[in-house]
């Protein structure tokens, strides 16, 4: 999961894409990027770290042009390195860059066809790299020396035809436009937005709506599955449906943790999404448990605290925010190794004791992926002294990887693997634990907007939409992402991404 940007203004863009990437910083805290262009060359900063480390006022200035895309990189399967920040770049056809939200699962054999083929050399890991080389070759066969929007939508049709898996995609063609495209099943999320100017209107394509809100842009309305949006550099905006068979099938996870409360995606607002979660977990509490003894609902900040607050007005009990959480510690769950993610549990949050001491507390979360947040927090709820810990997820058990961008692919460490109910409880030394069932969260989310009838919840059903992942792919999904290969593959990768002769 990462956060992708682009914009078409009269004026210059580096500022609004910065701004822009700090609003979905929270997509991904590992590495950050910003292409510009000035309708000649192209200008391009990107490393590892945050937004506001990786740019400086001397990469803003170099940052010329009205025409730019930025990238927040999450790290997925095979994209560990710092050398693969996003955007990427290729100078055919006509100069090219892209940056993508997602994860290619026939990234291996499109390699393979890219070289043998296209004759393409891919140069890192990144199904972000293969799948600017499958644009690239689609865009130079279908348009000579100059691109039509039939040109450009043909080549995205090719795109859609060759490449597998989840892809939410903002690209810049030189001289031409912004173009941004999802996959058929519409997995990842992708927004567009207009906005009024003296000069005429401005265009900006965004991961989630909250993006365009900071920056002054109005949502006009999501990206289709399989549809392609160009911009041109006069500011007309062209979009055409580009895959043969679209489905609709947006990755339920998104509303669980990955998005902002405040964005709207694909027409339905997460924040209600996330109280009707609350609203069905305390209905399910009430049946199954109605003698509770809980005396206070205390949420793990922050995604939960909309469930959280919820939950105890359904039960009608006291909520209280019981941790207070540091703003400088990254999102642990998106951290890119085990080790990491656990240290920095203690250090993002601290338990006010007069909140637990003597009482039974109901914890919520958004959901439990390893399970080593959840231990640890409720280690720290009974060191502040509560008498019982229960807890509970918004979201079912995650039993199955993810392998549309989210970074939980190995069955081994996910904590509900193999484990039912009362085992998982256990395990994170919880005194009850309570889950949210699928048809309930599915339902939540659906409430929003009737219109989508399904949804991926492959982490949760193990039921893959895009219908071409088996075990044997899984397989090596789990050998690229396990922890201690990571870490092998990230001590031999080069250091640093101004190697680039096209970086500034």
């Amino acid at each position: 999961m990462c956060g992708i940007i682009g914009i078409q203004a009269r004026g210059p863009v580096n500022q609004a894409i910065y701004d822009g990437l700090t609003v979905v910083q929270h997509r991904g805290q590992d590495a950050a990027g910003i292409l510009t262009s000035d309708g000649n060359r192209v200008y391009l900063r990107k490393d590892n770290g945050l937004v506001r480390d990786v740019f400086h006022t001397r990469h803003m200035i170099a940052l010329k042009g009205n025409l730019g895309i930025g990238h927040a990189r999450y790290p997925t399967a095979g994209c560990d390195s710092p050398a693969e920040a996003q955007p990427f770049y290729v100078n055919s056809p006509h100069g090219l860059a892209l940056a993508h939200n997602g994860n290619l699962t026939n990234a291996e054999d499109l390699q393979q066809e890219l070289f043998r083929e296209d004759l393409r050399h891919i140069n890192t890991d990144s199904d972000s790299e293969i799948l600017l080389n499958v644009l690239a070759h689609e865009l130079h066969a279908a348009g000579g020396l100059r691109l039509s929007p039939d040109d450009i939508f043909r080549a995205v049709a090719a795109v859609h035809r060759r490449c597998r898996g989840a892809y939410a995609v903002v690209a810049m063609i030189v001289g031409f436009g912004i173009l941004a495209f999802r996959d058929p099943f519409g997995i990842r999320p992708v927004v567009y937005g207009k906005r009024e100017t003296d000069k005429g209107p401005e265009h900006m394509v965004a991961s989630e709506s909250v993006a365009l809100d900071v920056v002054g842009f109005d949502l006009v309305r999501d990206i289709a599955p399989g549809e392609a949006l160009f911009i041109d550099l006069a500011g007309n905006v062209h979009s055409k449906q580009c895959a043969e068979n679209p489905r609709h099938s947006p990755c339920i996870f998104e509303f669980v943790y990955m998005a902002r409360p405040d964005s709207i995606i694909d027409g339905i607002a997460v924040h209600k999404t996330r109280l009707r979660m609350g609203e069905k977990l305390a209905r399910k509490l009430q049946r199954e448990w109605p003698d509770h003894d809980i005396d206070v609902v205390i949420p793990v900040p922050d995604t939960s605290r909309t469930s959280a607050l919820q939950m105890a007005y359904e039960l009608r009990l006291k909520y209280r925010e019981g941790f207070i959480k540091n703003r400088y510690i990254g999102r642990t769950f998106i951290m890119p190794g085990q080790e990491q993610r656990r240290k920095s549990v203690r250090q993002k949050l601290n338990a006010i004791e007069l909140e637990f001491k003597g009482k039974n507390v109901l914890l919520v979360d958004d959901s439990i992926v390893r399970g080593t947040t959840s231990m640890q927090i409720i280690q720290m709820a009974r060191d502040a002294g509560a008498r019982k810990v229960y807890f509970a997820s918004a979201a079912p058990p995650v039993r199955y990887p993810n392998v549309y961008g989210i970074d939980m692919p190995s069955v081994h460490e996910l904590v509900a693997t193999g484990r039912n109910d009362e085992q998982i409880a256990r395990e994170i030394g919880a005194d009850r634990l309570i889950y949210q069932d699928l048809p309930d969260l599915l339902a939540a989310a659906r409430e929003g907007n009737r219109a989508i009838t399904e949804f991926d919840a492959s982490c949760f059903n193990g039921e893959y939409i895009t219908g071409d992942v088996n075990q044997a792919y899984l397989d090596r999904v789990e050998q690229i992402r396990a922890d201690g290969v990571r870490k092998v593959r990230a001590s031999n990768e080069l250091s640093g991404t101004e190697l680039h002769t096209y970086s500034q």
